[in-house]
């Protein structure tokens, strides 16, 4: 039996990334310039003809970044307005669901060759193999069979976490109508599924290309991976004296300014203004419209569309969100003194990164004074602003 579907859940409001999904959808954030809804449709081309998108928080913004079109495949949304959980997620497409369909979370990547091995299968599920497990759901199995998702929090050790990719079919709605709430207040899909295993048989699959995006530093690990594989591409300007070295993607409409010196692989937008005498750092992502000043230096670091960072500015290992304005003299420390991992505050929670180097995590539409310094780790929320020479040593929170 072929699977001529794939339902992907993308309606939740992530509190981990925050600043970057304040006001946006997790699904939305981009990852070389295309965003996690568009990398798994790209994964999904010729696997699936119906894509059924649940929306819920700021839905609208999902449909119309997305469209009802990608590719080969025809797009659906259906809402979950009240957002009760990934069981109740998926319940909000019963009526569409065919007898066979695939299940993905909409702010995960999944690799093609990944999914392609679970649709082999008539039930299935993905699990993959993770130096700590207490992050994750944790996959018991036996003898390639699933016998229990456990979501309870074991000891940070290795172990198959479960990927949120399934093969399922429409009995999955009968369990999800026998699962209670969990102690999260939420109807777990973990739970619903637990049920349909003790009566029939999913395959349990493990691959090796789920990347998830848990915090907002998993944007930077994701961008690497993604850029290394690109092909090189310039279809904008390049003025003489400007340097391009390694794989690197120019959009139409950029210029590059002379002294600009690109080192790839990275990817540059459309409609963008890069130099002159600037440094672009590998594994770097530039989205549309945005403005690289004079004797700036941009490493391993996420811009996304409409952003400006002003001259003499230093961003290193960031994520700046869209349309923000970087003064001049900007300046992300990435790496602490004593060289230990950089940690940073999640939901009230000093959280270890567990990286080494960690520049800023910055909002939408955030406009920073010139000479602005700000720590490792640290945030600003969108909308939120800086006052020429602030020393950003705490989170800016709205």
């Amino acid at each position: 039996m072929t699977v001529t579907q794939a339902i992907i859940l993308a309606a939740g409001k992530s509190t981990r990334t925050w600043p970057l999904t304040a006001k946006k959808p997790k699904a939305l954030l981009e990852i070389a310039n295309k965003t996690i809804l568009q990398h798994n449709l790209e994964s999904l081309q010729g696997l699936v003809r119906e894509a059924v998108i649940i929306t819920g928080f700021e839905a609208h913004q999902v449909t119309q970044k997305t469209g009802y079109k990608s590719g080969s495949i025809n797009i659906t949304y259906l809402e979950q307005i009240q957002q009760l959980g990934t069981a109740h997620a998926l319940r909000t497409a019963e009526t569409r669901a065919k007898s066979k369909f695939l299940v993905l979370m909409g702010d995960d990547l999944y690799s093609r060759a990944d999914i392609k091995k679970c649709l082999a299968h008539e039930r299935a599920l993905l699990a993959q193999s993770v130096p700590d497990v207490s992050q994750f759901g944790t996959v018991r199995a036996s003898k390639n069979i699933l016998t229990a998702i456990d979501e309870k929090k074991p000891l940070a050790r290795e172990g198959l976490a479960n990927t949120g990719c399934y093969v399922l079919g429409r009995e999955i709605f009968a369990s999800i109508r026998k699962t209670k709430k969990s102690e999260r207040g939420e109807f777990e899909l973990t739970d619903a599924i637990n049920i349909v295993a003790q009566k029939s048989k999913i395959a349990l699959v493990q691959g090796d290309g789920w990347m998830p995006i848990t915090y907002p530093w998993s944007l930077l690990s994701a961008n690497e991976h993604m850029l290394s594989a690109i092909k090189p591409s310039v279809k904008g300007t390049v003025e003489k004296g400007a340097t391009i070295k390694g794989n690197t993607i120019i959009g139409k409409g950029t210029t590059l300014k002379s002294g600009a010196y690109i080192e790839g692989p990275a990817v540059i937008g459309e409609n963008c203004s890069i130099g002159p005498n600037c440094y672009i750092r590998a594994y770097t992502s530039i989205g549309n419209n945005c403005l690289v000043g004079n004797a700036t230096e941009i490493k391993n670091s996420i811009l996304m569309h409409g952003t400006h960072v002003g001259h003499l500015s230093y961003i290193g290992d960031s994520v700046i969100g869209e349309n923000s304005n970087l003064g001049a003299s900007t300046i992300t420390a990435n790496l602490r003194h004593d060289s230990k991992t950089v940690k940073s505050m999640v939901k009230g929670e000093l959280i270890d990164t567990g990286r080494r180097k960690l520049g800023a995590i910055i909002g939408d539409n955030v406009h920073t004074g010139i000479h602005t310094t700000i720590y490792p780790g640290r945030k600003i929320w969108p909308d939120r602003t800086t006052l020429p020479g602030d020393v950003v040593r705490k989170d800016v929170e709205q």
